[in-house]
């Protein structure tokens, strides 16, 4: 008999800004949706989307009604962290200066941290 087959794709946001990991999650121009294979570590597709307009609390709901089970930031607040953890989003730190591809392998190789970087840095990382 085989065994029933499960869905191995994850589905992990990163937001951007000017095509790198942006410092400010609520505040950036796109969010990166990629859905990727754990098992083979393989991204299987990226696409970029424009996020609704900043409100507090707004954006972990959006990002659980898009299917996203992880997202990688690169600052957050303690009341973010608390209301992606609500809405079953774990939440792992992320590098400035990275693209979503890179921080996505990174993740999917087990390279990144949990939890993010504190939001008080408002250091502009898509420089480097």
């Amino acid at each position: 008999m085989e065994e029933p087959k499960t869905n191995p794709i994850m589905k992990i946001a990163i937001p951007l800004e000017g095509g790198c990991l942006a410092d400010h999650f609520g505040h950036c121009e796109q969010f990166a949706l990629i859905d990727a294979n754990p098992d083979t570590k393989a991204i299987l597709q990226i696409t970029r989307v424009t996020p609704p307009p900043h409100e507090p609390g707004l954006l972990p709901r959006w990002l659980h009604e898009q299917g996203v089970q992880i997202i990688i930031a690169g600052g957050m607040g303690q009341r973010a962290l608390s209301l992606f953890a609500e809405n079953g989003i774990t939440v792992r730190s992320g590098l400035p200066g990275r693209t979503a591809e890179e921080l996505a392998k990174a993740f999917l190789e087990g390279g990144l941290n949990s939890g993010p970087a504190a939001c008080e840095r408002h250091e502009r990382g898509c420089h480097g």
